[in-house]
């Protein structure tokens, strides 16, 4: 099987994305695959036609790779690909959008309120966490305690995102659940060093701790929602969805990912390895 890798793009998550893109190359290879890395540069349809690839493997975060954007030029080119479709990719970038398909499923996600640029903000629940509606990897994620932080952190985001979401603090765990083809893998409780995880904490080795949940019952209640949350914005194939469990033991969707990060302290090959699925079999699945 002939396998293009794409990888890099250009949204802030680059270099994340070629670190997710050497480990799946190296995989395919290892499964007897011509694999064959490409960016996302201005000649990416002619360099297609000439690979004339029997599936692209998508590795780019955020931005143009995560977002539909991709998905539709591969459709209009008739090239297979590993992921969600247009639509499903749109909807899961965008937190706003993926916030109302989970309310109005009746999937618990913490109350919020998007601003565009010029809008007032009409918000005065604190502590609130501050994010862009269409980044990835925690970029740009501010936790606020007053009206006057929420207005610095809004302005500091309008150079990196048209859309910004205000949303309720829940004070709890950081959990988060992967999906490989239609079944939930063992969700993983996140604990930072720093207490919020960023994209330090996410990235930089020895910044957070993960386990595997041992309370059997609260991790079946996540996997059922997180199923639940993946189907419902009609996704295919992986994501993984990021909850905050209160304090009280409530659960709350936070968002999803349609290309989970691929690195080594990436939890989507974590969760399959604790399922028994090593990351060659796992990208073997998502090829099939």
């Amino acid at each position: 099987m002939k396998v293009v890798v794409l990888m890099g793009g250009r949204s802030a998550e680059r270099e994340i994305s070629l670190r997710t893109g050497e480990a799946i190359l190296k995989a395919l290879k290892e499964l007897g695959c011509e694999a064959i890395a490409l960016d996302l540069e201005e000649n990416l349809c002619e360099r297609l036609r000439e690979i004339k690839p029997d599936k692209v493997f998508i590795a780019l975060h955020g931005p143009y790779g995560e977002d539909g954007r991709v998905q539709g030029l591969l459709d209009i080119l008739g090239i297979p690909y590993v992921g969600s479709g247009v639509l499903g990719s749109a909807l899961a970038m965008d937190k706003d959008f993926t916030k109302k398909i989970l309310r109005f499923h009746q999937i618990p996600t913490p109350d919020w309120v998007a601003v565009r640029r010029g809008e007032e903000v009409s918000w005065n629940h604190f502590p609130a966490v501050v994010k862009p509606a269409d980044q990835g990897s925690s970029i740009g994620l501010f936790v606020v305690n007053d009206r006057k932080e929420l207005e610095t952190a809004i302005e500091k985001l309008w150079s990196i995102t048209q859309k910004v979401l205000v949303e309720e603090f829940i004070k709890g765990r950081d959990i988060t659940v992967a999906i490989l083809k239609d079944e939930a893998l063992p969700p993983i409780e996140i604990k930072p060093q720093k207490g919020i995880y960023d994209y330090e904490s996410k990235y930089t080795k020895g910044m957070s701790q993960y386990e595997f949940l041992e309370d059997e019952t609260l991790a079946r209640e996540l996997q059922e929602l997180a199923l639940r949350s993946h189907r419902a914005l009609e996704l295919k194939d992986l994501s993984r969805v990021d909850f905050r469990v209160s304090d009280e033991g409530k659960p709350f969707v936070l968002e999803i990912n349609t290309i989970p990060g691929m690195t080594e302290l990436s939890l989507f090959p974590m969760a399959c390895r604790k399922k028994g699925i090593d990351f060659k079999r796992m990208i073997s699945m998502l090829i099939s």
